[in-house]
């Protein structure tokens, strides 16, 4: 590694034998693919530390809000806000709904409860906020809008890894919330619950 170097982050390996012994029961197994042993592991794993009841692993944090807006049959439109990474707007267009944005609030850097109720329309059928850098979104008053307007609530919750209001994963908040596990993000690895 240079020294001049400055990394953002820098991932934490496991023993190289530890991991060799890993491999070896991987190509054992002869099963390389998704639903092994070892994905099986990680989600149950994941789901016990996350406080949720089921977690499914995907390839990338793209992947969970495409599949997050097709399980919920999200049609319309969807409000969400533009201070977010490409992936959230550009699920919203790939399941042929609009994405309509609404201002975020200075102290979480989410969707500013106060502003979605003037966004929605007769075509609006889901919101969905993001939590930023560990900061979670007013769950509260979103639900409350949600439910006042028969709205349907995904969480992109990329940077929200075990993040905890009052004891109580931010995760099991909404109807469904997505995990990015990218090499910058708190965990390396991708995800939904």
């Amino acid at each position: 590694m240079n020294r001049n170097q400055i990394t953002v982050t820098s991932p934490l390996l496991p023993d190289l034998e530890e991991f060799h012994g890993m491999l070896k029961e991987i190509w054992a197994s002869k099963w390389i693919t998704n639903n092994g042993q070892f994905h099986k592991q990680l989600e149950k794993a994941l789901a016990e530390y996350l406080k949720v009841p089921y977690i499914s692993l995907f390839t990338n944090g793209t992947l969970p809000l495409l599949t997050a807006l097709q399980a919920l049959r999200i049609t319309g439109e969807v409000i969400t806000t533009p201070y977010s990474f490409v992936a959230t707007t550009h699920s919203i267009w790939w399941n042929g709904c609009r994405p309509v944005f609404v201002d975020i609030e200075e102290s979480t850097c989410g969707l500013d409860p106060e502003k979605i109720e003037a966004a929605i329309t007769p075509k609006t059928t889901a919101i969905m906020p993001v939590h930023c850098y560990g900061k979670p979104v007013n769950t509260e008053a979103i639900q409350a809008i949600a439910d006042k307007y028969g709205l349907k609530v995904i969480y992109d919750a990329a940077h929200a890894f075990g993040v905890e209001v009052d004891g109580e994963s931010v995760l099991n908040k909404g109807d469904m919330s997505t995990l990015s596990f990218h090499a910058t993000k708190v965990y390396p690895a991708h995800g939904t619950i």
